[in-house]
């Protein structure tokens, strides 16, 4: 595996497959490339323990997108599989995005300020970009909410990992 910014390129672009994988291709497509990535990062850019934080961003997943799909944030095409009125696709992208928390977000985390505005941003842009890409509808009040939501989350990671410049493969 490569060095330095290589790794964290690999890490960068590895996410965004998954991301197409799971908004293009629906559950089982996205559910086989995301194992495939999880499982690829793990091995070779994964730090001990880090197992744990993609399965806390899975379960974190169902605790916000789930009740929003079923507050009816979003309206999924006809015969969508869904668990917990989301189909696993999006709740695949939880996990996904958590590779990236130690690796090529790392440098984000020591900026707190910068961070919940990039979740504030990225996080919605994501959901609308995915919901055109999927045919998915979005209710009006999705946005702001998952814009908030992103903010608080990014900026959590921030108080959590941000207290020194993070450096990739050192030990947290």
């Amino acid at each position: 595996m490569p060095d330095g910014a290589a790794r964290l390129l690999c890490n960068l672009a590895a996410f965004q497959a998954g991301w197409f994988a799971c908004v293009l291709g629906g559950s089982l497509i996205g559910g086989l490339v995301v194992a495939l990535i999880v499982t690829l990062h793990l091995t070779w850019l994964g730090r001990p323990g880090e197992w744990r934080w993609l399965a806390a961003f899975a379960v974190l997943g169902l605790a916000v997108d789930g009740p929003l799909a079923l507050a009816g944030g979003f309206a999924f095409p006809d015969g969508t599989l869904s668990i917990a009125g989301m189909p696993p696709w999006l709740w695949l992208l939880w996990p996904l995005f958590a590779t990236l928390i130690h690796h090529s977000l790392a440098w984000l985390w020591s900026l707190p300020r910068l961070a919940a505005l990039g979740g504030a941003t990225s996080g919605p842009l994501s959901y609308f970009a995915g919901a055109r890409l999927a045919g998915v509808e979005l209710a009006p009040w999705l946005l702001p909410v998952e814009a908030m939501a992103w903010a608080l989350i990014c900026l959590a990671l921030s108080r959590r990992l941000g207290h020194a410049p993070a450096l990739e493969g050192r030990p947290r």
